[in-house]
């Protein structure tokens, strides 16, 4: 029995399950970094230099695979081409300083709406806050991530303005 549903434009990156899923969890990696938001002073300096040296292929993929998305579903918002990023095997620094910004903001976006179904969703509804915009449409710019960053705060605090 099947039925057919609407395809919604970001269809890849929202998934039906609602339990954590599982990846490699390195740590440091991207995938680590959602998992572990808070993160001490020292692991915030060590996350730089992770950044300084590069995000291999094997942690994006990993980190795609936890958040249960298409790596295509990024390519606006990645600094490389989605193709010439499976031509290297690490990373540049502002690749791989975008990566942990995204993976920062999916880690918070999990723990403030309680599943990634719930964040996914919401980072795909247009906000009235954001001028209509989806909070996704920010994020080819870390002003973008700030942004949305700060609109989840005011989810979490229930402060709407």
């Amino acid at each position: 029995m099947s039925s057919k549903k609407q395809v919604k434009p970001h269809e890849s990156i929202i998934k039906e399950n609602t339990s954590f899923p599982t990846a490699t969890n390195t740590k440091l990696s991207p995938t680590w970094l959602v998992r572990k938001l808070k993160d001490s002073p020292a692991e915030q300096l060590a996350i730089i230099e992770k950044i300084r040296t590069g995000v291999t292929k094997k942690e994006w993929k990993d980190f795609i695979m936890y958040i249960e998305a298409d790596e295509k579903d990024f390519k606006k918002i990645l600094p490389r081409s989605i193709s010439s990023m499976q031509k290297k095997d690490i990373y540049n620094q502002k690749t791989s300083e975008r990566i942990y910004e995204i993976a920062r903001l999916f880690g918070l976006g999990y723990e403030v709406f309680d599943s990634p179904e719930k964040f996914k969703n919401w980072l795909f509804t247009q906000s009235k806050a954001l001028g209509n915009k989806k909070p996704f449409d920010f994020l080819d710019s870390s002003l973008g991530f700030n942004v949305v960053e700060n609109e989840i705060t005011r989810v979490q605090y229930n402060d709407y303005c």
